[in-house]
């Protein structure tokens, strides 16, 4: 039986793909959308018994980051998945589907006084895309990455078989915390269906106190005052050309009384305001996005290196992101690189390219060093033996 038909006996949105569906150039053979884990389930089956390369969709938000898959015979499509299974709202917990999208599931949990505390640089991400990609913005400074908020996750191997971890669990994978090495695997390793979330209550009043910075040495010691005073920050985010902006969240009087002791603690001139300012959370403008983290302290070195000219963002937690101008040559970009890595090894740090164009990409090594690379291998052999989720896609061709 045609694996086209035999997708079709248990799922029953199965099509061709279109060549405008390719993931990085590779187009897909076909296209399936299950409707619930079960049907994702069979589909995984399938794929299995017909040795199909696999390779997840959510809102193609970031379906652009990492490396093109070595082929893609079967892509799935998650936007039937897109249900809030549950909110538990007394043990500020909620599950769900990996098709819904984050500004969907935080509308929900608003309507109870709650949210899931990560930023949503780019609008329309699901919740299967975020987890995957491990992505978070400036709110990572207090409340982590995905891997911090989620608390159970519910995968389809392989072989399509189940798999559950954490919170309401049925079946575990021995020995393995599913939300964390899920967390930023770009679907190698399995099928998201499910993730149950850890909330918190929406606070009650909020400010960001934003002050102008002048060059490396000032935006350092900027970001440092705050850290080293009682103000107990929500995030702290430096933006190019020069700008650090300071989220307080509480209460309206202490949010009142922390922000202004914020502004007397950066500049006179520093502005109060109760909305985000332009830019807040987002990716840096450009063709080729790098992800950057080290120790806050490598501020300074980092902003030395890259020049007044190139885009950057820098949250407090030692995390960040460059953007490169279309008109960078890929040799240029490459040189780059190999400095800002330099500069961040130094300082115990590393920098990704999460996208670039493909004649960058063709002189770029996008991971860079992987010291746990030979553990990452023997993960992916024990959750994907045949090698056919999402291949190539991850660091050393995982």
């Amino acid at each position: 039986m045609r694996p086209l038909d035999a997708l079709a006996k248990v799922c029953a949105d199965v099509r061709p793909g279109e060549p405008a569906e390719g993931v990085l150039g590779v187009e897909p053979a076909l296209v399936a959308a299950p409707k619930n884990l079960a049907e994702a389930a069979d589909v995984m089956r399938v794929a299995a018994e017909k040795g199909l390369a696999v390779v997840p969709r959510g809102a193609e938000t970031r379906l652009d980051w990492g490396a093109p898959p070595e082929r893609c015979d079967l892509l799935i499509d998650t936007h039937r998945l897109d249900r809030l299974v549950e909110h538990t709202a007394g043990d500020l917990v909620a599950k769900a589907e990996a098709g819904l999208p984050m500004e969907r599931l935080g509308q929900r949990l608003a309507e109870r006084g709650q949210r899931l505390a990560l930023d949503v640089p780019l609008p329309g991400s699901t919740v299967g895309g975020t987890i995957a990609t491990g992505a978070a913005g400036p709110l990572r400074t207090l409340y982590g990455t995905p891997r911090a908020l989620v608390i159970g996750l519910t995968i389809v191997r392989a072989d399509g078989q189940v798999a559950r971890s954490g919170g309401k669990v049925v079946k575990n994978v021995a020995g393995y915390d599913l939300g964390r090495l899920f967390c930023g695997s770009y679907g190698t390793l399995g099928l998201i269906v499910e993730a149950t979330f850890r909330l918190h209550p929406i606070p009650a009043a909020s400010a960001y106190v934003t002050c102008a910075v002048r060059g490396p040495e000032d935006a350092h010691d900027a970001v440092q005052t705050v850290f080293h005073s009682p103000v107990a920050p929500s995030a702290v985010e430096y933006t190019s050309p020069g700008t650090v902006t300071v989220l307080l969240e509480g209460v309206p009087d202490g949010v009142s009384a922390r922000a202004g002791q914020t502004a007397g603690l950066l500049d006179e001139n520093a502005e109060i305001t109760e909305t985000a300012p332009e830019g807040w959370g987002r990716y840096p403008d450009g063709t080729t996005l790098i992800d950057i983290s080290a120790p806050p302290p490598s501020l300074r070195a980092l902003l030395t290196m890259l020049g007044p000219d190139i885009a950057a963002t820098w949250s407090g937690s030692g995390h960040g992101h460059v953007g490169l101008p279309p008109e960078m040559a890929p040799d240029e970009v490459a040189d780059l690189l190999g400095r800002l890595r330099g500069v961040l090894a130094r300082h115990h740090g590393h920098a990704v390219v999460r996208y670039a164009p493909e004649e960058v990409r063709g002189v770029i090594d996008l991971w860079g060093p992987v010291p746990a690379l030979t553990l990452m291998r023997r993960v992916k052999d024990q959750f994907d033996p045949g090698h056919r989720l999402s291949p190539g896609r991850f660091a050393g061709g995982i």
